[in-house]
């Protein structure tokens, strides 16, 4: 019987950990606080930056929103950035991809302050990962697989894993997370020949194409012995929220399988939460030192 790994029962339980968390640094003086740059008004974003709103205000921490226009200057966008990184009362930040095309050129994830890289993506978090160890700030989505990985007991040591996209945000900082518990991992891309030569022969498969159901019961054995991880958001052509996966044709031919929505998405989020806590609980000891 093929196990759906819903995120609705980590995110209760890790949810009520934070809440706790952030009532004992706000009693000692010390609030969560996110702010996001926003450069335009891609509808996307605005969804995205919504639910981190909405998490914050669960949590008890604060939230801002600085929305730029898409014409901004690449002086206003860095100066903005700079005031963020200078301002004591933001724990964590970061820039909202994607940004407007005359500022695609700045490499934005050397901009933010380490002490306050929530979404993981500076130098500092990449350096970790390549040495061998968990950064102070594990990129969201990652964390998130690894987070739901673990609550259900699915090993990753000694398992082939093959993943599929190699961006930075997700196909890259996984398969260095999961190489350094132990997985010998395969990394596929749009240049791969015939990817399901690598996603039959592996016992989890994770995907972050943004391609609309393309992997189907063909791309995969038939002993439902394999875990699937979907990250793929896209919508099909009734404008339904769906993964990389053919969730249906899937459900009851493998071991797992991450349902979308519901799946990887809502950890992603839970994340970036915890991440902000981290900051916040580091600044707490730095600042009583």
């Amino acid at each position: 019987m093929t196990t759906i790994l819903s995120a609705s029962s980590v995110v209760a339980a890790r949810t009520e950990l934070l809440a706790d968390k952030v009532l004992k640094l706000r009693a000692k003086g010390f609030i969560p606080k996110l702010r996001v740059i926003l450069a335009g008004a891609n509808p996307a974003s605005l969804v995205y930056i919504g639910h981190k709103k909405k998490m914050c205000q669960r949590l008890g921490c604060e939230f801002e929103l600085n929305r730029l226009s898409s014409s901004v200057s690449k002086e206003e966008f860095l100066n903005e950035i700079k005031k963020m990184n200078e301002d004591a009362s933001i724990t964590g930040c970061f820039v909202q991809l994607p940004v407007p095309n005359q500022l695609k050129d700045i490499d934005i994830t050397e901009l933010i302050a380490p002490e306050k890289d929530v979404d993981g993506f500076g130098a500092a978090s990449i350096v970790d990962m390549f040495k061998g160890r968990d950064p102070m700030f594990v990129p969201c989505t990652p964390k998130g697989i690894l987070d739901l990985l673990e609550h259900y007991k699915i090993g990753v040591s000694g398992k082939t894993v093959t993943v599929i996209g190699r961006s930075l945000i997700v196909g890259k900082p996984i398969s260095l997370l999961l190489q350094n518990r132990g997985a010998t991992v395969s990394m596929c891309h749009s240049k791969t020949p015939d990817l399901s030569i690598y996603t039959k022969n592996s016992d989890i498969v994770i995907s972050a194409a943004g391609q609309t159901r393309f992997l189907g019961p063909q791309h995969f054995r038939t002993d439902q012995s394999q875990v699937l991880i979907d990250v793929g958001m896209n919508r099909d052509q009734n404008g339904n929220l769906c993964g990389d996966m053919d969730f249906e044709a899937l459900k009851n031919k493998v071991k797992a399988i991450t349902p979308v929505p519901g799946g990887v998405g809502p950890l992603t989020v839970l994340s970036l939460m915890e991440n902000l806590v981290t900051a916040t609980e580091n600044k707490r000891q730095e600042d009583s030192q």
